[in-house]
């Protein structure tokens, strides 16, 4: 099996940080590859840099060049899964949804303890369309940018552990989701010292993208996720435009 996890910035070595904790998780037989953006911004944070990765995300993954089982959004409150979802005929997992959903067999209530305040309202919206937000106690900023994750790990393990505490003590929270990719790693070290379940999104992904390429499902075509009706799309940056068996996709570039 060969899982494709796709950083939504353009930093590589976080890609390589992401992909390495997606391994830990992944069972054996199971190839990871991650992939980092061609175009983008080096740290997402905001609205522009977050559909700008959407449409970069779509691109890297159109462009790899092998057969592949299911693919792995790597950033926590980002656009463009549900794109992925139209173009491809494998399974698609956000690692928002994937760690929210994990947490929720763990406790009655969660919080996500993220980077900086403004990702805040973008969780929170991600979390709310995809039905999970009733059970969400908080989701809290621990003042770190994407990169400081990767320059000050040290610093963002505290960080993360002073929300990650006053959300379990002030919001009632039974379960911490670390709501970044850059935060791929962490769990450990935040679960030992809090003495609660902590999910890493990029590992929970792993794991429910393997369940279900076995059970032989992937996402329903009747609807809303139909393949995009043929047309011209004038501009479309993306370099390889594919189906995963390297057959030729629906939509041109012109």
């Amino acid at each position: 099996m060969r899982i494709l996890v796709a950083n939504v910035n353009t930093t590589a070595s976080m890609t390589e940080s992401i992909a390495a904790q997606a391994r830990t998780a992944a069972a054996a037989g199971t190839e990871i590859i991650g992939l980092t953006p061609r175009f983008g911004a080096d740290s997402c944070e905001g609205n522009f840099e977050s559909y700008l990765a959407a449409i970069a995300v779509m691109d890297v993954v159109l462009a790899y060049p092998e057969p592949f089982d299911a693919v792995i959004q790597a950033g926590y409150g980002e656009h463009g899964r549900e794109g992925l979802q139209e173009l491809l005929d494998v399974p698609v997992i956000d690692i928002t949804e994937a760690a929210a959903s994990t947490a929720m067999f763990l406790g009655h209530k969660y919080s996500v303890v993220t980077t900086l305040d403004r990702t805040v309202p973008l969780i929170e919206d991600r979390l709310k369309l995809a039905g999970l937000d009733a059970r969400c106690a908080s989701v809290r900023a621990s003042g770190l940018g994407v990169l400081e994750l990767e320059e000050f790990p040290d610093r963002a393990v505290e960080a993360i552990l002073d929300q990650a505490r006053r959300a379990v003590e002030e919001d009632k929270a039974e379960v911490i989701v670390l709501g970044c990719g850059g935060m791929s790693g962490l769990d450990e070290q935040i679960r030992t010292r809090l003495g609660v379940p902590v999910v890493d999104g990029v590992a929970a992904a792993v794991t429910i993208a393997e369940s279900l390429v076995r059970l032989g499902l992937s996402t329903s075509k009747v609807r809303t996720f139909a393949t995009p009706r043929p047309k011209v799309v004038t501009g479309w940056p993306f370099t390889v435009n594919q189906n995963t068996d390297g057959t030729q996709a629906q939509v041109d570039a012109r």
